[in-house]
């Protein structure tokens, strides 16, 4: 679902140099939307990221689906353009506009030249606030959805992550593909994405990042313009989730020669004085480079597997600290086995001074070569905003981890790393596994 522009792709990669210091620019419309703006007049380009909380976990009861859909369907026509004059028009311009949806956010992506700015935002405006909803257009999406939905269903990594989700979330949004099921597509009515639409898109709940050849002023004006007619207030977020996990494992049979599994259990909240210590400490212990310890002992040692990996998920609603790992059906189980002698190690002795050590030059390095392009400028931006982070996060932020000492890390341990909770779900037919 994307119109991409030959020119836009290349200004992506050149538009802004490499920075350790980035000037955040607050904006307020006078309409009162609220926007961050890295201006940066070197090339002519603008890339625009918006942002919309909720997102598929907004779907109503037996409408699982309905905000997929109808993200899918923003660029199938618009305004007094059908499906092919929209794409036509956009491409004309150069300008490049993706709709995606996750579980918390419908994300909106835009990336257009100054000198056609005015079209392009115009364009998009027809999108967001336009939609048609043709029903030539809705078949079609609904037929490429269903497409994906048995995909996923032949798909050993698709299967465990919904299974795991499933265990953990039951009956909330998050323990449902967010896709919905080939019942609940096929049930959905343009009335139904027209109510998700007025839902999902409003703007008490929008954040706006912007980066490249735009100023303040001319942000300001153009957010009324771009969104000033979308519904004030949307749909009401669903509810959070306590997250209760035990011990152990769950085999869902699969015929296939490697078996994958995913394993955690509760997490820790984005805003949690206490999340930098335990971002740091993933890093450590399953961040996903060679030097982390569940690579070296499960890769690198023994040869169990090509890769595995932990990280820390922290939704809107439930906050979970997660791994993954693939092995043949007959050694997943010795994987599994070092896994959670590595989760129980961190979390009774914590880490050395040589691993912090490392995981802070890595971490602090890496940094900045996220900042490699308006398009990623920007796309931070609108997530630091959304994580309610303050404006001057990016250029303190190596100082927070640098900040990180080894007793912090022991404690954090001792509090997040719970292997008497750590639960394996693994698809495949494993050896010596059972539920």
């Amino acid at each position: 679902m994307k119109v991409f522009g030959s020119l836009i792709a290349f200004l992506m990669l050149a538009a802004a140099p490499l920075r350790a210091e980035i000037d955040i620019t607050e904006v307020t419309s006078p309409g009162g939307i609220d926007a961050w703006l890295v201006q940066e007049e070197s090339i002519p380009f603008v890339a625009l990221e918006l942002r919309f909380k909720g997102g598929a976990s907004l779907d109503l009861p037996g409408k699982r689906g309905a905000t997929n859909l109808m993200v899918g369907l923003l660029e199938e026509g618009a305004g007094d353009l059908d499906a092919r004059a929209f794409a036509e028009q956009a491409e004309s311009l150069a300008a490049s506009f993706e709709f995606d949806v996750g579980d918390d956010a419908v994300s909106i992506s835009a990336r257009f030249l100054t000198e056609n700015r005015a079209a392009a935002l115009a364009l998009l405006r027809s999108a967001i606030t336009q939609p048609r909803f043709d029903q030539d257009a809705i078949d079609r999406v609904k037929a490429q959805i269903v497409s994906v939905i048995r995909s996923d269903a032949q798909d050993p990594d698709t299967i465990v992550g919904r299974e795991f989700d499933r265990m953990v979330f039951g009956d909330h949004p998050y323990g449902s593909a967010l896709e919905g099921t080939e019942e609940s597509v096929a049930a959905l009515t343009r009335d139904d994405l027209i109510e998700s639409h007025a839902g999902a898109l409003a703007r008490d709940r929008v954040y706006v990042g912007a980066a490249g050849d735009i100023t303040a002023d001319d942000l300001a004006a153009m957010l009324d313009t771009l969104l000033g007619d979308l519904p004030e207030t949307g749909a009401a977020q669903p509810a959070d989730v306590d997250v209760s996990t035990e011990a152990g494992v769950t085999v869902v049979p699969f015929d296939v020669p490697q078996s994958v599994a995913i394993f955690g259990h509760e997490g820790i909240a984005r805003d949690d004085p206490d999340f930098f210590a335990a971002y740091v400490l993933n890093e450590i212990l399953g961040g996903g480079g060679f030097e982390a310890r569940l690579m070296e002992e499960v890769r690198e040692k023994r040869g169990l597997t090509y890769g595995v990996y932990s990280y820390l998920v922290p939704k809107d609603h439930a906050a979970l600290y997660l791994g993954r790992v693939s092995s043949a059906n007959d050694r997943i189980a010795e994987a599994i086995k070092v896994i959670r002698e590595e989760w129980t190690k961190m979390a009774e002795n914590g880490v050395t001074e040589e691993e912090l050590a490392s995981a802070k030059t890595y971490l602090t390095g890496a940094y900045p070569l996220r900042f490699d392009g308006n398009g990623p400028i920007a796309n931070i931006l609108v997530g630091m905003q959304m994580d309610d982070l303050p404006v001057d996060y990016v250029n303190t932020r190596n100082e927070k981890v640098e900040a990180i000492t080894l007793d912090d890390i022991k404690r954090v341990a001792a509090r997040i790393l719970k292997p008497e909770a750590l639960r394996f779900v693994v698809v495949g037919q494993p050896e010596g596994l059972e539920s």
